[in-house]
């Protein structure tokens, strides 16, 4: 097994956690209302799509030949990285068209689910 999509997971997970606690203890009193739920909601979907990485991860340790599963892995890790790196770049900073950068993250992640989504259609069809 090539563990990079654990290892990957783990590392979002732990980072989420980190940004929350940051954001929950240093951020609460020196950020807007309206930028600490947009920083809520990147720990939000990092931490979700961490797990999503690790469902990826154990997936392709049972179906190491399926590419499919490995695209699906890197859309979500390059999901991770320009959504909730986007919001917490513009929760911090305030430079608004960092928000254009967001849906692009979205759309990695909806790609990611839509390729585990016509793997395990295949997966069904061939048991």
């Amino acid at each position: 097994m090539h563990p990079i999509f654990l290892l990957l997971s783990t590392v979002s997970a732990f980072l989420a956690v980190a940004m929350g606690a940051f954001g929950a203890h240093a951020l609460k009193a020196v950020l807007a209302p309206e930028m600490l739920l947009v920083y809520k909601t990147a720990v939000t979907y990092q931490m979700w799509h961490a797990l999503g990485l690790g469902f990826i991860a154990l997936l392709r340790q049972q179906h190491p030949a399926e590419r499919i599963i490995v695209y699906a892995g890197w859309l979500m890790f390059t999901g991770i990285i320009l959504f909730s790196g986007s919001l917490y770049l513009l929760s911090l900073s305030g430079v608004k068209w960092l928000g254009m950068i967001t849906p692009i993250g979205g759309v990695c992640f909806l790609s990611a689910w839509l390729l585990i989504i016509i793997f395990s259609f295949k997966a069904c069809n061939t048991s």
